[in-house]
């Protein structure tokens, strides 16, 4: 297992990291696909147009079919009129795209072991924040401001939480809310232990419908030919 340092320890206070989950070879396209649905997810999709039938007015012909010169025209709410309505314009929709739960722990693992492989990752013990202090948050990522730092915590460290958050170029997030995008577009992460133990569990985590479908395969495919019972 690697090894990650502890913020405001020692040299000599190190975290362990699961390789199960911190080791593996990073894969590009599965961390590209879960961004991907990620941010478009993220759209609200609440973009409209009005048609034609729906801009108010219109209802009379504007002039006779013929007679006048001009080019025939039935409603002066048509699409090449001005004040007319739009045609293919965009409609309320969603934007979600399906992402397996496989697929999905696949990338989360990839992307943090990018961060444990580039050392850009660390551990924060919480506990010692009794009051909110910026200023010791601060003095903690001191040698973490180059870029972005992604803090992630557990549901319980509000008062870590109230201390990093108004820092520039730092994001707090609670564990469960850590996506993909989130770890790709940090520079630097830095967890808790309990935020370390939940990451940890979600990229190991195993849906408890895969034993039940291999074991209904096993129940279907009947005894093995040459068994005895």
């Amino acid at each position: 297992m690697a090894d990650i340092p502890l913020l405001g320890g020692t040299a000599k206070d190190k975290v362990s990291l699961d390789d199960a989950v911190f080791g593996v070879a990073f894969n590009g396209p599965l961390v590209h696909e879960c961004v991907v649905a990620e941010l478009a997810a993220r759209r609200r999709g609440t973009h409209s147009t009005r048609t034609r039938g729906m801009v108010r007015g219109g209802g009379a012909k504007p002039w006779r079919q013929k007679g006048t010169g001009r080019a025939r025209a039935g409603s002066s709410r048509s699409p090449i009129w001005t004040g007319g309505g739009t045609v293919f314009g965009p409609t309320p929709r969603h934007y979600t795209v399906k992402v397996n739960r496989k697929v999905r722990r696949a990338a989360l693992r990839s992307a943090l072991s990018l961060h444990a492989e580039r050392g850009s990752i660390a551990v924060l013990d919480a506990s010692g924040f009794d009051v909110p202090s910026t200023r010791r948050a601060a003095d903690l990522l001191d040698e973490r401001r180059d870029g972005s730092v992604l803090i992630a915590l557990a549901p319980e460290e509000l008062i870590a939480a109230k201390s990093f958050r108004n820092l520039t170029r730092v994001s707090v997030l609670v564990s469960a809310n850590v996506g993909i995008s989130d770890l790709v577009r940090a520079t630097d992460l830095v967890v808790s232990r309990a935020a370390l133990e939940l990451l940890t569990e979600r990229g190991r985590k195993v849906d408890h419908r895969d034993g039940e479908r291999v074991a209904a395969r096993a129940a279907a495919s009947g005894p093995i030919a040459g068994s005895e019972d």
